[in-house]
């Protein structure tokens, strides 16, 4: 049985500081240097990730019309939730 594992990815951005303190991701890089713009933010708060089991300040974003979300966590890391397949383990 192949089961599907959480974790977080790590992600690149650049992010616009607004002069009341505000962070606005722009666009996201990923490891391989590909950028993908971010279209829209419809929702901005404090929330845990129960995908990648962390906490920060949730993004939910559009990406490629499709919606996503970005965490600025309590590390102070950028990342994106993600799931791993895992190879099945068979005993001898």
């Amino acid at each position: 049985m192949i089961e599907e594992s959480p974790y977080k990815i790590y992600v690149d951005v650049n992010v616009e500081f607004t002069k009341d303190g505000k962070l606005i991701p722009r666009s996201i890089i990923w490891d391989d240097g590909t950028t993908y713009e971010i279209q829209k933010i419809t929702d901005i708060r404090r929330a845990a990730s129960l995908v990648a089991g962390a906490t920060g300040i949730r993004y939910t974003i559009y990406v490629d019309g499709y919606e996503s979300h970005l965490y600025f966590g309590d590390n102070r890391r950028w990342f994106v939730e993600g799931k791993e397949k895992n190879k099945e383990m068979v005993s001898a």
